[in-house]
């Protein structure tokens, strides 16, 4: 094994020596066949295209942190489908053709992108490869299959790419800056709705790209989206180290998202609120009365401010259990019947709405969403899916938590960046947890995103960790003791060192 790698190093080796060799060779080439187009297809947009090819080439092939970014943008948060102007410029594709693209050369010839696995990508890979395992099997296979196309096959193959691509501090201060500005923009066009009255749902309900068939068109998908660069925001703003236009950014960013959500009136998206600022204040906040006392305030506030009450649907009309928990407790029981049926698979990918109707015994004539993430993952994948999935999600968990707690503990060591984008991932891992109970999350961007920076950052603090503890050895501190020697055997038979005071009476010499 260790020799097949080897060969493949040296052949990329050679492969890149033999293109730097004939690199005037490749240009002449070009310009003839360049010249050659142009003279059979006589058309003044055939020299301009040809005059930005070489620059796109050397935008892929310099930037693909970048063009990777970029590609979450549009692709997660739907920036062509919220500025309408952007729509038919195929903006996600062309992204994703040059994502490829870096990702080929960087990683096959270059060298440059370094592979690397982790307990949080094969967690990642064994959920991937039992969901795609589930595409044959799938009761509608058309509809499986086009989502596994369309999204879900971009989704294995940009996390772990993020992962590997994010391997240093500059590249999370791009992250966070392209999660925060990419945020802040759909909030924008979120309040611009609101106070506009378009795009309306239920009256009161803001949406955005409803016209054009978005997933932002709904408001439970859109809350979801605006949660996501709530948690990171909000670290950005609360972070010691980090300049002031920074935190100032970060904190008028919160502010914007924190509106839209509300105007969203999305309980999953109020709890994924609540969460995020909980556990940065847990954090933060000593007196943990004060807290509770102060975070039941702030859910007081929340819900009034929120106008779910004024809600056509789970609103304050409807007596006893509302329709919208109604409708929630049905498909969740017709979930548990797909996977009582298909305890391997479940009904497949995307599949649930289309198979309600025969598994839930409460029909009211119309289909519907499962509106919770574990619930939707047991009945597309089944028993096996759903502990995978709950495997990987308390591997990112822990992992966050570890990688933030190091972190904090040697503040002084690490970059207030990596603190920043540390806490904003173990406060977005736990909104994530809390608002997908009723949100449905499983199989979109969210928490895979969460995955690839979890599995970038802890790779990147372990790194250091190790770099860490070999200057400390070099220096020789005390506190950099064996790990082997018990703590009770180092002081069994010694007495701590009694502090030398001066004496300010002693005469100098």
């Amino acid at each position: 094994m260790m020799q097949a790698i080897q060969w493949l190093n040296d052949q990329r080796e050679l492969l890149l020596t033999r293109l730097k060799t004939h690199l005037v060779h490749a240009t002449a080439l070009f310009v003839v066949l360049a010249c050659g187009l142009w003279f059979i297809i006589p058309h003044p947009v055939i020299p301009v295209a040809i005059g930005l090819i070489p620059l796109a080439i050397l935008i892929t092939i310099s930037q693909p942190v970048l063009l990777g970014l970029l590609f979450i943008a549009f692709s997660f948060f739907r920036l062509h489908e919220a500025f309408a102007p952007l729509y038919s410029l195929k903006i996600p594709l062309m992204l994703s053709l040059g994502t490829l693209t870096t990702l080929a050369w960087h990683i096959g010839i270059s060298g440059k992108i370094r592979m690397f696995n982790c307990a949080e990508l094969t967690g990642f890979y064994v959920f991937f490869a039992l969901v795609t395992i589930g595409i044959p099997l799938a009761g509608n296979l058309g509809e499986a299959f086009n989502y596994y196309k369309q999204t879900y096959i971009k989704i294995g193959i940009m996390t772990p790419a993020l992962a590997w691509l994010l391997c240093n501090v500059q590249h999370y201060k791009k992250a966070l800056n392209m999660i925060s500005i990419s945020g802040l923009l759909i909030a924008l066009v979120t309040i611009y709705n609101k106070v506009n009255g378009i795009g309306m749902v239920e009256e009161t309900r803001v949406t955005v790209g409803r016209d054009l068939g978005s997933v932002l068109g709904d408001p439970n998908d859109l809350a979801l989206v605006l949660l996501f660069p709530f948690s990171f925001t909000l670290s950005i703003a609360m972070t010691p180290g980090l300049s002031k236009k920074q935190r100032f950014f970060g904190l008028v960013t919160a502010i914007a998202i924190f509106i839209a959500i509300i105007g969203t009136q999305s309980r999953g998206g109020l709890l994924g609120i609540l969460s995020a600022l909980g556990t940065l204040a847990w954090r933060r906040v000593k007196s943990k009365a004060l807290l509770f006392t102060l975070g039941t305030i702030v859910c007081t506030i929340l819900f009034f401010a929120a106008g779910i009450s004024d809600r056509k649907s789970g609103g304050a009309a409807e007596e006893g259990l509302d329709a919208s928990a109604k409708g929630r407790l049905y498909a969740w029981e017709a979930a548990f019947f797909m996977a009582v049926d298909n305890p391997i698979s479940g009904v497949g990918l995307n599949n649930f709405y289309f198979n309600y109707f025969y598994y839930s015994p409460h029909w009211d004539g119309l289909n519907h969403a499962v509106h919770s993430t574990w619930f939707g993952v047991l009945g597309e994948t089944g028993f096996i899916g759903l502990i995978a999935f709950l495997v990987m999600t308390f591997i990112i968990y822990r992992s966050a938590l570890k990688t933030v707690n190091i972190v904090v503990a040697n503040a002084t060591y690490y970059s207030p960046v990596v603190r920043t984008i540390g806490e904003g991932l173990y406060s977005g891992i736990i909104a994530f947890c809390v608002s997908g109970t009723f949100l449905t999350q499983g199989f979109t961007w969210p928490i895979y995103i969460l995955l690839a920076l979890t599995a970038a950052v802890s790779n990147y603090v372990r790194v250091q960790e190790v770099e860490r503890k070999k200057e400390a050895e070099a220096r020789g501190d005390a506190d950099d003791e064996p790990e082997d020697v018990p703590q009770t055997a180092k002081n069994a038979f010694s007495r701590p060192a009694r502090p030398v005071i001066p004496n300010p009476y002693a005469k100098k010499r």
